[in-house]
Formats: structure tokens, C-alpha cells, sequence
């Protein structure tokens, strides 16, 4: 099983290169029947990203074929978001995305896994269960990497929609708007994505942060003494941004 994976993620590296270089503009996805275009996500991002899912469907983290890549060395002006159909080999979704205020203003620069520090965390997540609070429908994020984003769930970082992520906002603004660490999307694709992307798939999201390159488990994949997956309960009560 493991060895057919691997060859399905080979060959899924190698048809995003063939569309990354065939590809002469970037399509917005928005609905599952979209066309595989990932323009915009660069062969080093994409790497990084199918290596960390890769190590994690083997420890057994994930139950959807889906992986959501997020690239904050991008600006929040561009569609930094992809999700990715690892079986059929598409883009399903390629959107805005927001990070955390403290992050930065238009490029985000700076991350934390700290409680009330409002940036945006990095690496491998799980999405957990969804729940309707303060900004609507919402997906639990649960952090899989210990000092990098394990803090997830306690610092209420999840996906949901927000009216500061928009072509109309940023048209008005110059940039998005910032989250409280939130990778926050447009409203009117949230609940779409939400719903695809639920109960278990894979979350990468990116920065050349080389302490974290190094130091992370999924992207060196230290399968060795590896702990079994653990589900959190979530009961969605608390508030996010």
C-alpha cells in the first residue's frame, strides 16, 4: 500500500511540473470539476508539501486523498492556496488566503505557535471536525508538528470565511486583511472548500523557514519511534479569527 502510494505521489509531482510548465495563466478553480492548473505553486513548495503528506498518510494521520497547500512566501495578494485531489491528480481550489496580523501586512515574515501571539503557524495539519461560531462555519485545525503548530486547537486556529478576503477588499486595500493566525478564505468559497477538505485530510502550509525545514519530522519523515495518531474532541464553542 505504502510502496503504490509513493508511486501515486511521483507521478502526481510530475504531471504539476508538466502543468507548471505547459500552463500560461492560472484558472481559480472553485468547484471540483476544475482543470488541473497549479500555476503559481513552485516545484520547491510542491515538494516539501508531498513529502510531509506523504510521511504523514505512512503514520497514518490522514483519511481523505486531499492536500491543501498553503505558500505564505507569497503575497496575500495572490491565490496562495491550492487543494489538491492526490488520487485523480487535479487542482480542486486555488484561492485567496489570509494570515495572522502579526504575521505581516501584505507578506507574511513571521510565525508562532504561541497562545495570543495572532500569527499564522506552519507546517502539517490534520482538519478535524467543523462547527458554526463567530464567523460562521469553521474547520478545526489540529497542529501535528510538536513546537510548531501543536497549539493549534488551544489557540482556536482554524479555516473559516471572512469578508476582509476578497478581490473587492483587495482591490480597495492593496492587500487582504489579517486574521488572528487563521487561514481565513473568502466567504463565498469557504463553506465549499470547508466541506471538501473536512474529517481528516492533509493541511502543509509553507515558509523558507530553515529551522523549521530541518527541525520538522514530516519533512525528513523520522518514521522511527513514531507516534500513533491521536484525535482531539472538539466542541467548537470557543471564538476564532
Amino acid at each position: 500500500m505504502v510502496a503504490g502510494h509513493s508511486l501515486i505521489v511521483r507521478g502526481f509531482v510530475g504531471r504539476v511540473v508538466c502543468a507548471l510548465a505547459l500552463c500560461a495563466t492560472a484558472a481559480h478553480a472553485g468547484g471540483h470539476d476544475a482543470p488541473m492548473s497549479p500555476a503559481g505553486l513552485r516545484r520547491d513548495v510542491l515538494d516539501l508539501a508531498l513529502r510531509a503528506y506523504e510521511c504523514g498518510q505512512r503514520r497514518g494521520h490522514f483519511d481523505k486523498p486531499l492536500l491543501t497547500v498553503i505558500d505564505y512566501s507569497l503575497p496575500s495578494s495572490a491565490r496562495r492556496l491550492w487543494v489538491l485531489d492526490m488520487e485523480r491528480r487535479r487542482v480542486l481550489f486555488n484561492e485567496l488566503v489570509a494570515h495572522g496580523k502579526n504575521s505581516g501586512d501584505d507578506l507574511a515574515m513571521s510565525f508562532s505557535n504561541t497562545l495570543g501571539s495572532r500569527k499564522s503557524s506552519l507546517g502539517l495539519f490534520r482538519t478535524s471536525a467543523t462547527y458554526r461560531g463567530r464567523h460562521g462555519y469553521s474547520l478545526n485545525l489540529d497542529g501535528l508538528e510538536p513546537g510548531i503548530n501543536d497549539r493549534a486547537h488551544e489557540r482556536r486556529i482554524v479555516v473559516h470565511g471572512a469578508s476582509y478576503v476578497s478581490p473587492e477588499f483587495l482591490a480597495s486595500h492593496g492587500r487582504l486583511g489579517r486574521s488572528y493566525g487563521c487561514p481565513a478564505l473568502d466567504r463565498r468559497v469557504s463553506s465549499r472548500v470547508i466541506d471538501l477538505i473536512k474529517d481528516g485530510s492533509a493541511v502543509f502550509a509553507y515558509y523558507p523557514d530553515s529551522a523549521w525545514i530541518q527541525r520538522s519530522s514530516f519533512i525528513s519523515c523520522q518514521t522511527a519511534g513514531a507516534e500513533k495518531p491521536t484525535r482531539l474532541a472538539h466542541n467548537g464553542a470557543a471564538s476564532s479569527r
